[in-house]
């Protein structure tokens, strides 16, 4: 499924299968999970993609072929996110910060990603999944990954007991379970009257759902999932001093301005840029063991623009996979 031009559906397109360059993996792509930031890519919020292409960036598959020295061979499963390459020698690559490589390249932007039958990725980043069904374990390798490294900026679980999560997705509910595993109270908020997402995130083990016109105590940090700007000064308001906003997406709308006595006390705001190498390893190893299950709802290939649509629309519980 090939996205042509912004702002226009994809199209169904047979293309040659790939072939892998050195150091790279060719992958038979067994499910592809679809992510907010396919969305901001279609749409045209982000406005740099290589055209044409095929987006997807949470992708689990087979390796059928390995060129090169690299950890993997033909039958090993793996899991392909969304930093896809990094030039590994400037000064963020060199101190243990690749997510902010000024030429980092993506999955699904970049370079053609999952919505496909086959995809090419650099094996550096590519994962060993285990203990996950293909559909299930997809949704790890952006929501999962991401999220993870947002809790993990949002504060140790000793000062953050009194986690506040501004929008209920896929990110959300995967680390809601993670944030519960640590010890954490989570505190969900959702658009006002939307009980059905309220009630998910108390299934998911949420201390407390509820809009986002209501406050029902200080919280200690908070995540952002949600690209709504005008969450930033809502969320800070809710903050108790010296605690952490998080804005977890790769686009937001505009924040609105807000008067520096919310700010004071030492609060601190936030973004969340890309993952490591690091995000992938922890959490992959983690999330077997709390264990986080993963809620999802599946779509042929060929109906990618039903699932976009899907989660544009807010319909979606949990996360969207494609599976060829």
């Amino acid at each position: 499924m090939v996205l042509e031009r912004a702002r226009t559906e994809l199209r169904e397109r047979h293309i040659p299968v790939p072939v892998p360059d050195d150091g790279q993996l060719l992958i038979r792509v067994f499910a592809c999970a679809v992510c907010r930031t396919d969305l901001h890519i279609v749409d045209g919020e982000l406005t740099h993609p290589k055209l044409p292409l095929v987006p997807g960036h949470q992708i689990v598959g087979i390796v059928e072929d390995a060129h090169g020295n690299v950890p993997y061979r033909r039958g090993d499963r793996v899991g392909v996110p969304w930093l896809g390459w990094t030039c590994g020698v400037c000064p963020y690559c060199a101190s243990g910060r690749e997510n902010l490589c000024d030429r980092a390249k993506f999955t699904g932007y970049d370079i053609d990603g999952g919505y496909a039958e086959y995809c090419v990725a650099d094996a550096r980043y590519c994962f060993p999944i285990v203990g996950y069904a293909d559909e299930h374990a997809a949704p790890l390798l952006c929501a999962g990954l991401i999220g993870y490294r947002a809790l993990r900026l949002a504060g140790d679980p000793s000062t953050a007991h009194r986690l506040a999560i501004y929008g209920f997705g896929a990110a959300a509910h995967l680390i809601t379970q993670v944030a519960v595993h640590r010890g954490q109270r989570v505190f969900a908020f959702t658009r006002p009257g939307d009980l059905e997402s309220q009630a998910f995130a108390r299934s998911m083990g949420a201390t407390w759902a509820g809009g986002t016109d209501e406050n029902p105590e200080a919280m200690d940090s908070a995540i952002i999932f949600a690209p709504a700007g005008e969450l930033v000064p809502i969320a800070l308001r809710a903050l108790a001093k010296g605690g952490i906003v998080v804005c977890a997406g790769i686009h937001m709308s505009d924040i609105p301005s807000f008067s520096y006595d919310w700010l004071w006390g030492e609060r601190t705001i936030r973004s969340v840029a890309n993952l490591t190498r690091r995000d992938a390893e922890e959490f992959l190893a983690l999330a077997p063991r709390v264990p986080v299950q993963t809620e999802v709802e599946q779509f042929p290939l060929a109906a990618a623009n039903d699932a976009l649509a899907a989660l544009r629309s807010g319909r979606v519980r949990g996360a969207v996979v494609l599976l060829p």
